[in-house]
């Protein structure tokens, strides 16, 4: 199981020390990613920085997103670009609304983990970004 699976967190968040998110597990054993209770508040976490995203940097297309989120210091971003673009059909300059974040986040969540995660459970995680 890769290190962001045990850690209900998909997408890899990094720890912060100002931010604690709705649903962070209270014992925070890896001193890099957060730790949430269950994948969809995971999820919820990595909707709310895709929100950031769109509204302070005004980040809304795939390449733009990706470049944010695993910098070329760190991540093959090239490549990252192109597979999340793969597996979505997005163009890598196309602009993306809310609607097309669970799809992003599932390429994103593949990119990041290995593995496909079901619909249910980012439409879960993406259902408690729209509630709170």
């Amino acid at each position: 199981m890769t290190r962001g699976l045990r850690n209900c967190n998909p997408l890899n968040i990094r720890r912060v020390a100002a931010t604690n998110w709705i649903g962070q597990s209270a014992l925070q054993a890896d001193r890099k990613f957060v730790q949430f209770e269950k994948t969809e508040w995971g999820l919820r976490a990595a909707f709310c920085i895709l929100r950031t995203y769109a509204r302070r940097y005004k980040a809304v297309c795939v390449r733009h997103i990706v470049s944010r989120w695993a910098p070329s210091t760190e991540n093959n971003t090239e490549q990252y670009i192109r597979n999340v673009c793969l597996l979505t059909g997005f163009g890598a300059m196309q602009r993306l609304t809310e609607g097309d974040w669970p799809l992003l986040v599932k390429a994103m969540a593949r990119q990041e983990c290995g593995v496909l995660l079901d619909d249910a459970t980012i439409i879960r995680g993406f259902s408690l970004y729209k509630l709170i």
